[in-house]
């Protein structure tokens, strides 16, 4: 909590002025997928009821404080996933999972991968150069693990 949640808030209270000052300001809160899948499914490996709590507190964040910053300052949340750098292949959690317990993660993730630096950097520039108009958003940076790796099935004749 207090790295999460009390560091992010000190930080934004320091800097929220400094922002105000250039009528151009730009926050970005990093949260994770944990906020909504908790300990459920495969992710329930890699995150603990703290960590989703915590998480789900960035969400709010977000909203106080676009309401906050607004005109000048735009803020905005990218949600992440599976990312190479946090919970997976460059971390010691990921190589404290068996082969089976990644291959869940990756089958639950619709785009089958995890997520590189380049793709959080893209988002990143995305928010700060091409959405002007976004602010008080939660972008999720997932490859799809929210939604599940369920397929979609064939509709039974007769369904409308």
């Amino acid at each position: 909590m207090a790295t999460t949640l009390r560091a992010k808030k000190w930080l934004f209270e320091t800097a929220l002025p400094h922002l105000q000052a250039t009528g151009d300001g730009v926050v970005i809160n990093l949260s994770s997928i944990a906020a909504l899948v908790g300990r459920s499914g495969p992710a329930g490996m890699v995150f603990n009821d703290g960590y989703a709590a915590a998480n789900r507190g960035i969400s709010l964040l977000t909203e106080t404080w676009a309401r906050m910053g607004a005109p000048g300052v735009r803020v905005n949340e990218i949600m992440l996933g599976l990312v190479e750098t946090r919970h997976a292949q460059k971390t010691r959690g990921w190589s404290l999972l068996s082969t089976d317990q990644k291959r869940a993660l990756l089958d639950h993730t619709l785009l089958q991968r995890t997520g590189t630096i380049e793709d959080v950097v893209k988002t990143v520039l995305f928010i700060i150069k091409d959405a002007p108009f976004m602010t008080g958003s939660v972008l999720r940076l997932d490859g799809g693990y929210v939604l599940g790796g369920d397929k979609v099935g064939v509709m039974p004749k007769g369904v409308v």
